[in-house]
């Protein structure tokens, strides 16, 4: 049965519940409409099987890659229990399904998470509201997470993501401040700064916070320094690879790990560059499906269609050797 925000008494993600936030890998999935442009459902939970079967460690709806600007809540709701509920039936049903919830308000980022609570989400996963970014004191981003972690009724991980958020950049300060909040459980870190994850991971241990990279091309270093695993996208198109570097190098199979991490930061610079469009362009190209992004974005063409592609062959053969 799909968890439900209605029990007040449950506590996601913490030690012991249903939906225990372990390290590992984690994947943002990407968006995927029908030729009329509403959502594909079907492909919805086929992708969802694929990575579960792949052996990630959890999903994510409405990342930077799921094109939730995209979106209305209605929308969002479909795509997180069509989700949930393809995990359950496969019989993953302690699977995490973590749901980003960034709005520019406080008011309808907390309407966001109840809503992801009731769709079946295990926690959300918050962006700063930037839009506004030169009227907001660190003093004033800090009340909004906190507003939203008291009316949450799921774990709230921080998302540090300044590409998406007009340069607004938290602090390791901030993160940490926000981190003795009871409902705020971690981070996702995608500014790339390794040197705040450094800082986050210390000023956190001995606690359930969790601390994640946010780029596939970094998981090996953000392990080295006690990092909790990653939320990237690159998992869409080659979930074993990814989640392999993060084995190998928990497994004391480092040299191994460094190999391999290797392969799959060539490939990511590939989705980095194009974003969830780049990772459509590898889903199209090596499994059939991924179809067109919502306008204004569209699939590149000619030579740019083709370098895109090929930029994920040498991953894709890595992951194929996987599956051997």
């Amino acid at each position: 049965m799909s968890p439900s925000a209605e029990s007040g008494s449950r506590v996601y993600g913490a030690p012991g519940s249903r939906y225990p936030l372990v390290p590992g890998f984690y994947v943002p999935t990407v968006a995927f409409f029908t030729p009329e442009d509403t959502v594909d459902e079907s492909t919805t939970t086929a992708h969802a099987l694929r990575l579960a079967k792949a052996g990630v460690t959890g999903l994510v709806t409405h990342g930077s890659n799921g094109e939730a600007v995209h979106l209305d809540h209605e929308e969002r709701s479909l795509i997180t229990k069509l989700t949930r509920k393809a995990l359950d039936d496969a019989g993953y049903t302690n699977m995490p399904v973590i749901v980003g919830c960034g709005a520019q308000s406080t008011r309808e980022t907390i309407q966001l998470c109840k809503e992801a609570a009731e769709a079946g989400g295990s926690h959300v996963l918050v962006l700063p509201p930037a839009y506004y970014g030169g009227l907001l004191t660190s003093d004033l981003i800090k009340a909004h997470f906190r507003a939203v972690a008291d009316a949450s009724p799921i774990p709230v991980l921080i998302y540090n993501f300044p590409a998406a958020c007009g340069g607004l950049d938290l602090s390791s300060d901030v993160i940490l401040d926000l981190a003795k909040h009871a409902n705020i459980q971690g981070v996702k870190l995608t500014c790339g700064n390794t040197g705040k994850l450094a800082r986050v991971v210390a000023g956190t241990a001995g606690t359930e916070f969790r601390t994640f990279g946010g780029s596939a091309d970094f998981t090996v270093q953000t392990l080295a320094v006690g990092g909790h695993g990653i939320v990237g996208g690159l998992g869409n198109v080659a979930p074993m690879a990814c989640m392999e570097v993060f084995k190998r190098w928990q497994t004391g199979k480092q040299d191994s790990a460094r190999e391999l991490q290797e392969v799959v930061a060539r490939g990511d610079w590939t989705a980095i560059q194009g974003g969830f469009v780049s990772v459509k362009v590898g889903l199209q190209k090596y499994y059939g499906y991924g179809g067109e992004p919502r306008k204004p974005c569209a699939l590149p063409k000619g030579d740019k269609l083709t370098a895109q592609e090929e930029g994920f062959a040498e991953l894709v053969e890595a992951e194929k050797a996987l599956t051997i």
